[in-house]
């Protein structure tokens, strides 16, 4: 662990290449460094310039007074190994080469060459090929993507730079909190082993998250995920499934995807889950970040909507998840929140005609039981019910609860719906937008949980 301290909390961070010129890479570095807060050190590297976004500039690190823990370098690629070798006699920890150029295009010998120098001085290496690294622990955005990331548990590594950036803005956007995003491109030295490593023990992380195309070592990520999901769920977007998009990845980062039953069939073996797109992921990740494992199998549904708790309920069988059947006093609870024509089966349907108070009374009876394990909250849009004051309801009932249990939840309808959406996630209910998604979440949870069982019994 100790080894990657300084990738994720340096003292001091010196950016090579660091550009006056806004819209350059080692402008926006630089100023994303600046403006998100990071409280170390930071010493722009120009050769043409004594001042860079009010900052003291420097020629070369060489000639930088203190010690540099970590160097962000974003110069052509040719120039960077005479610069690595000036970070190695500098004594910097870690160099973070964001230069594209390199086995990526077929420059196989020049990143043989860079990690050569890394290893010479005993720099871990970072990249290349990449738009840098986030740690909201540190306060440190070196990167050249989008610059308020809402921090939060859950990191993202990704393979990919457009689509790691993307995501980025994406996870604001969504109002989805990150501990870390890490751009790995080429995973010259650090890889997805190294990382998950760290950030297995680290508290500020509750799920991982990878976006891969190809994994160098096998056996050592293999090794490791076994550990780390016995504490941490790990979750893998793995891309090139199908014989093109195998191809696709080779041209892209020049990593060999392999076969894709070897992958399923490895991810299985060490409790990874494997998500089949981004929506399915990051979905996943947000009720990692939220819930509590649950500590049995029963689970309820709460619904005004009949059709939305059938499809919510063929679902549940689609992964995986054991609905209750509810005992009669437990019913006889759900009735008094209900209409004499509501069903207080499983689905348990409150009908168009609740509001916010069927809702907190039915969650809270369901909360309150100890032979209910997780709740799955449905809510149509009707024009009888708020869709602000329903989700004030439920976070009330569960903030109410004895209990901790998983609570997840899907609110469909329209402005006002996307806006109690909104609370909902912020004040950690996971809620979202369709009941499969609700349902494919939880069930999510319940994989992870069982395999963490298991895995603890051997």
């Amino acid at each position: 662990m100790s080894s990657l301290k300084y990738l994720f909390s340096p003292k001091s961070i010196a950016v090579i290449g660091a550009s006056r010129t806004p819209g350059k890479i080692g402008y926006e570095i630089l100023e994303n460094l600046k403006e998100y807060g990071f409280k170390g050190k930071l010493y722009p590297i120009n050769p043409h310039a004594t001042e860079v976004l009010g900052l003291k500039a420097y020629p070369s690190i060489t000639e930088v007074p203190d010690e540099v823990d970590m160097a962000v370098i974003a110069i052509p690629a040719a120039a960077v190994p005479s610069v690595l070798e000036e970070c190695g006699k500098k004594g910097v920890k870690v160099v973070v080469v964001i230069s594209s150029g390199f086995k990526e295009v077929g420059n196989v010998e020049l990143e043989e060459k860079i990690v050569e120098i890394a290893r010479k001085y005993d720099m871990r290496l970072l990249g290349p090929n990449i738009f840098g690294i986030f740690y909201a622990g540190s306060y440190m955005n070196a990167t050249f993507g989008p610059r308020n990331v809402v921090p939060g548990t859950i990191a993202f590594i990704s393979q990919s730079g457009a689509l790691g950036i993307a995501l980025m803005g994406w996870t604001v956007l969504e109002g989805i909190g990150l501990s870390a995003i890490i751009s790995v491109g080429n995973k010259a030295d650090i890889d997805d082993a190294d990382l998950i490593d760290f950030l297995g023990q680290d508290e500020n992380t509750r799920v991982i998250l990878i976006y891969m195309e190809g994994v160098k070592r096998a056996r050592e990520f293999m090794n490791v995920a076994r550990k780390v999901t016995t504490k941490k769920p790990i979750i893998v977007l793995k891309a090139g499934r199908s014989e093109r998009g195998m191809r696709a990845v080779a041209s892209h980062t020049g990593s060999l995807a392999g076969s894709d039953v070897i992958y399923n069939a490895a991810f299985k073996q060490c409790g990874v889950l494997r998500a089949m797109n981004v929506e399915e992921a990051f979905d996943w990740a947000r009720a990692f970040a939220s819930l509590p494992e649950p500590k049995g199998e029963n689970v309820i549904i709460v619904t005004n909507g009949g059709g939305l708790g059938v499809m919510a309920t063929d679902a549940a069988q689609d992964y995986g998840l054991k609905l209750l059947e509810p005992p009669k006093d437990l019913m006889d609870k759900f009735r008094r929140f209900m209409p004499p024509f509501g069903s207080p089966r499983n689905p348990v349907d409150l009908t168009g005609q609740a509001t916010e108070r069927e809702y907190h009374g039915a969650i809270s009876a369901a909360l309150g039981d100890n032979r209910v394990h997780s709740v799955i909250v449905l809510y149509c849009e009707t024009a009888v019910a708020d869709p602000i004051k329903v989700a004030e309801g439920i976070l009330k009932a569960k903030q109410e609860a004895s209990m901790e249990k998983p609570l997840v939840a899907a609110f469909i309808g329209g402005v006002n719906t996307a806006r109690a959406i909104k609370f909902l996630n912020e004040n950690g209910v996971p809620t979202y937008p369709t009941a499969e998604r609700a349902v494919s979440s939880l069930a999510a949870l319940y994989k992870w949980s069982s395999w963490r069982r298991r895995a603890s019994q051997k």
